[in-house]
């Protein structure tokens, strides 16, 4: 079951916009049987007259993340509630193929360019984000990166019990950085 947290950018979120936002989302109840939060940001730009929807869903195992830019605010909606979904078929799938050959059971910064007459590297963290290491396999850490179109992912390992990285290389393949004690 999901618990719906609706929240407007230059926007008013309307009690017909949030009934609205629950019933796309309802539908993904089936997929879900953890009690989870969806947290959904609308957005208007007054620039272009566009809107935007943003749903994020923290399960156990996985979290899954959609966005959508258009000039109807409720066609946006639609249009993450279809990508969501397509999401967790595509992540559900994938966990049932895996539990069939390995037994696995569950579903569960931009940095400023240095300036060249000066050697010292200027550096200017603009955001600062913590997260929650879940213990993985690889395989899963890929799947979840590109279940949030992320271009790395950090996880624990969990064959090794270390922290891990993984990342999208430029030929399209995976590489993984494992951390190892000094």
């Amino acid at each position: 079951m999901l618990d719906y947290n609706v929240r407007g950018e230059n926007i008013a979120v309307t009690d017909s916009l949030r009934e609205y936002v629950e019933k796309r989302l309802t539908k993904l109840n089936r997929y879900i049987e953890e009690k989870s939060n969806a947290n959904v940001n609308l957005r208007t730009y007054k620039s272009d007259n566009s809107g935007k929807a943003e749903v994020t869903i923290v399960l156990p195992y996985v979290v899954l993340r959609a966005e959508d830019t258009n000039k109807d605010m409720y066609a946006a909606i639609d249009a993450v509630s279809e990508k969501l979904e397509r999401q967790i078929r595509k992540y559900k799938t994938k966990i049932n193929r895996k539990s069939r050959e390995t037994g696995f059971k569950g579903i569960d910064s931009q940095n400023e360019i240095p300036d060249e007459e000066n050697d010292d590297v200027a550096l200017q963290i603009v955001r600062t984000k913590q997260v929650n290491l879940k213990p993985m396999s690889p395989e899963e850490a890929a799947l979840q990166m590109d279940l949030l179109g992320h271009d790395f992912f950090i996880f624990k390992d969990s064959d090794t019990n270390t922290d891990s990285v993984i990342y999208k290389r430029q030929d399209g393949k995976y590489g993984l950085l494992e951390t190892v004690n000094a």
